[in-house]
């Protein structure tokens, strides 16, 4: 393996821990849409509910109406019936339905006032709601197109890396990729890990042996950690530390 496809596996590397990264950041939209859509959400839930109740109390009263008119048209008849009973027990029998009627019609009135002030409270209600529905509304918007823009640069950003990586993948000889591919499909985030300046592996800091140092910094052959199994590459220039080592153990 030379120095350049060791570079080009470490850049690949880079390129598909950041790749992750701007997955994780897209798969994290759907959550901050629905925080942002709830309030909203949940007065359009209010509104529905309210709309709906209003509606069913205005069909009762219009129920209790056309009840309580029928009664008054039977104490009508009624009254004009009792004017001409002919003896006692007739109009006692009369005047016993006349006062069951006037009793009912009387239910039935107050029935209506009470819904007839329940509707009041309730479309009030219902105007208030639907004004902060519409307020929350015109709120939500810019902020939805803001974070639609955010998520459309996250894809965008997301697909160049991608398109970089794919450029980067072609110029590794496919053995090799195949490897580093493997090694990362195992569950590990860091695949290739560079030498330490005391001559450990970057990725788990066991120490390797000083001729598998020496193949790994002038030989041509795929070395990997002996305890991890990552491969093994040579310090980057004018480092003495691994430069991915931290961010790979803090995905494991």
């Amino acid at each position: 393996m030379t120095e350049q496809s060791r570079s080009d596996l470490k850049h690949i590397q880079r390129l598909d821990n950041e790749i992750q990264q701007a997955h994780r950041l897209i798969e994290g939209f759907d959550p901050r849409f629905a925080e942002v859509e709830e309030p909203t959400a949940v007065l359009s839930g209010e509104v529905a509910t309210a709309r709906t109740r209003l509606q069913e109390m205005k069909l009762e009263e219009r129920r209790l109406e056309l009840s309580s008119e029928e009664k008054r048209v039977r104490v009508k008849r009624l009254d004009e019936r009792l004017g001409n009973v002919r003896n006692l027990r007739e109009e006692a029998a009369v005047s016993a339905e006349l006062d069951m009627v006037r009793r009912a019609l009387q239910s039935d009135e107050q029935e209506a006032y009470t819904l007839i002030d329940q509707i009041r409270k309730l479309s009030s209600r219902l105007t208030e709601l639907e004004a902060s529905l519409a307020e929350a509304q015109a709120q939500l918007e810019p902020r939805m197109r803001e974070l639609v823009a955010e998520r459309d640069a996250a894809r965008a950003d997301l697909a160049a890396r991608e398109a970089e990586r794919d450029a980067f993948a072609r110029a590794v000889e496919p053995r090799q990729l195949r490897l580093y591919e493997g090694i990362r499909a195992g569950g590990k985030r860091q695949a290739v890990a560079e030498l330490t300046a005391d001559g450990a592996c970057g990725h788990c800091f066991g120490v390797v042996p000083l001729q598998l140092q020496n193949e790994v910094r002038h030989g041509r052959s795929v070395i990997r950690c002996e305890q991890c199994g990552v491969i093994l590459a040579a310090p980057s220039p004018g480092d003495g530390a691994v430069a991915d080592a931290p961010a790979a153990n803090a995905g494991e």
